[in-house]
């Protein structure tokens, strides 16, 4: 019943996320990148060009949110034979609420600026798209690819993308205008920034503890966090008191910070801990979802 009543909050939560999420981004897009003719990155950003392509050549501007939906199918079966089968479910339901919000939000100039269109849609769009991932939600299908290509060369999320986006801006300028493909690339970076500033996930931190009771402080970690643990010394002892203590060393994320809180406070509350900030791992390094 207990286990039951913590799925159901997970799932609600989850979907609160995604509501929020979708509002963001299509405010976003609507409010500031399509008014501008500020083209973005990912599968927006290919939906985007093959809109406007397509007003082109036939005089009918077909439903973004409809071309948005078509191009993410591809990714989200890939992602569904190659990935974990609630993450993929989770982005079906992202990339849906989203299309729903692109076409039920309206199109408002609020500026015609491209800098202010680039900045504003920038900061509002990386937000959303950090606090879906921050909590373990795909928000479309070219997303799976970025996670994949994260874990296999350990760069950030929003750098991954940058890379990712400027090609597609890139072709967008080239078949455009450039001067509106600069403004877009302005756009990219403070929404890459803006994203690696909220999904914390990715930030590695180095942690010592130095404690007497060192059973029940790894058990505790292991427990909350799922981290390996390794025992530097066990013969250390206090300068001031001679005590017997045992120093432990992990690496955990900055979003884990708050278990690792937890875990120290019910395995040896008297520990003292040191953390060393935005450390670089070799080898195996679990996400544990993102």
């Amino acid at each position: 019943m207990h286990e039951e009543k913590g799925i159901i909050q997970e799932y609600t939560h989850k979907l609160t996320v995604v509501f929020l999420y979708a509002m963001l981004y299509a405010i976003a897009l609507n409010f500031f990148w399509r008014p501008a003719n500020i083209y973005t990155g990912g599968i927006t950003g290919f939906s985007q060009i093959f809109t406007t392509l397509f007003e082109k050549f036939t005089g009918f501007q077909p439903s973004m949110s409809v071309i948005y939906y078509l191009i993410n199918l591809p990714f989200l079966i890939y992602g569904w034979f190659k990935m974990n089968k609630k993450l993929v479910i989770f982005t079906v339901i992202s990339v849906t609420f989203a299309s729903v919000a692109i076409e039920m939000i309206p199109t408002i100039v609020l500026t015609k600026d491209p800098i202010i269109c680039a900045l504003f849609g920038g900061a509002i769009g990386g937000a959303s798209m950090g606090l879906a991932l921050k909590n373990g939600i795909a928000t479309g299908g070219l997303d799976i690819g970025i996670i994949a290509i994260r874990r296999k060369t350990g760069k950030s999320i929003g750098s991954i993308s940058m890379i990712i986006n400027g090609i597609i801006v890139l072709a967008a300028g080239a078949l455009f205008g450039f001067p509106y493909a600069f403004y877009s690339v302005i756009s990219i970076i403070v929404s890459g920034k803006v994203m690696d500033f909220v999904y914390t996930k990715q930030q590695k931190m180095q942690v010592l503890i130095i404690t007497r009771n060192p059973d029940q402080v790894i058990a505790s970690l292991k427990k909350r966090l799922l981290r390996g643990v390794t025992v530097l010394n066990d013969e250390a002892q206090g300068a001031y008191d001679h005590r017997k203590k045992t120093v432990l060393l992990t690496v955990i994320t900055r979003y884990e910070l708050h278990q690792l809180e937890e875990a120290i406070e019910e395995g040896d509350s008297t520990s003292f801990v040191s953390i060393s900030e935005n450390v670089h791992t070799l080898g195996k390094f679990d996400d544990f979802g993102l």
